[in-house]
Order: C-alpha cells, then sequence, then structure tokens
C-alpha cells in the first residue's frame, strides 16, 4: 500500500510517500511544498492544492493521512494551517480520495511509542523505521512520513476505502 503522509502549513507543508507491505515499510519520496509570504492567501493555497494533487497523480496512492490541526496560543496560526488542510482536503476529494487525520500525540506514539517525543526522537525513528538517513530532510517533511507510517501501522491489514465519486 503506498500512503501519502502531508503535515500541513501554509508557509511549508511537508510531504512524504512510503509503501507499506506486510511488517516492511520503505520511503518513496519526502520533501516541502513552499508558498513565499507575501502572496495572496488564494495564491498559496492554489500552490498547494496543486502540487498536492500532482503527489496523487505522480504516487497514485492508497491512502493520504494528514495531521490533524493542534490548537496553540496563536489562532491565526491555526486558520492558516487550517486553509492548507483545506487546500489538501480539496486535491483528496478532486481524486476520489478520504484523508484520514491523526493528532500530533498519536502520531509521536506510532513512531516512537511515546506521544511527547521531540522532533529529533521523531526523525530518528523515522529514519530507523524506513531505513533512510533523514538527517538533511525538514522537521515537516519528516513528520509527514511519520503522519503516513501512523496510517500504515494502524490500518495494517485493512483494505483502503475510496471516496465516493462525485
Amino acid at each position: 500500500m503506498i500512503v501519502l503522509g502531508i503535515d500541513p502549513g501554509t508557509a511549508s507543508t511537508g510531504f512524504g510517500v512510503i509503501s507499506a507491505e506486510g511488517s516492511t515499510l520503505r520511503a518513496i519520496d519526502h520533501g516541502l511544498i513552499s508558498t513565499p509570504a507575501r502572496a495572496q492567501p488564494s495564491r498559496r493555497m492554489g500552490e498547494i492544492h496543486s502540487r498536492v494533487a500532482a503527489l496523487i497523480e505522480q504516487h497514485a496512492p492508497a491512502a493520504v493521512a494528514m495531521e490533524d490541526l493542534f490548537v496553540g496560543v496563536n489562532p491565526r496560526a491555526v486558520l492558516s494551517v487550517g486553509q492548507a488542510r483545506g487546500a489538501v482536503l480539496a486535491a483528496c476529494g478532486q481524486a476520489g480520495l478520504d484523508a484520514a487525520a491523526y493528532p500530533p500525540a498519536e502520531v509521536k506514539a506510532a513512531v516512537c511509542g511515546y506521544g511527547r517525543a521531540d522532533k529529533l526522537q521523531v526523525q530518528r525513528m523515522v529514519g530507523a523505521m524506513l531505513s533512510a538517513d533523514l538527517a538533511a530532510a525538514s522537521d515537516h517533511a519528516t513528520d509527514a512520513l511519520a503522519v503516513a507510517i501512523c496510517h500504515a501501522v494502524r490500518n495494517r491489514g485493512r483494505r483502503p476505502a475510496r471516496a465516493a465519486a462525485r
């Protein structure tokens, strides 16, 4: 099963694509979708949407998973991440894919066994689980790979469901 993991953000949306065959996990692709800070929000969301749509076309994932919203101190940041999630969800919907969402603590627990693991622990465990050197990868790309791993582990043995065609 191919899983596309997304760590949504307006400035930087991380993505990670993995293959999950039984207990074997393998990294296929990872990186960032960056948008210019001075661009209009509509242009930024359009860029995120088109890049995610291209990733779906390129990798033909059976499932998409993303990190759920984390409600922190800054409400503007929450709104911004919510907009990026909407752009991702629109690309998934157009491709006929549902998108699962996992809270950050659940992702960390699935990867590290501890829901309060720090970024370095997550990066090391993701690298170990995928047999990949992620030292140069961004935190967002590593988080996206972690979300993909979480989905694969949580859904091992289940057939992915496609969204109803519109």
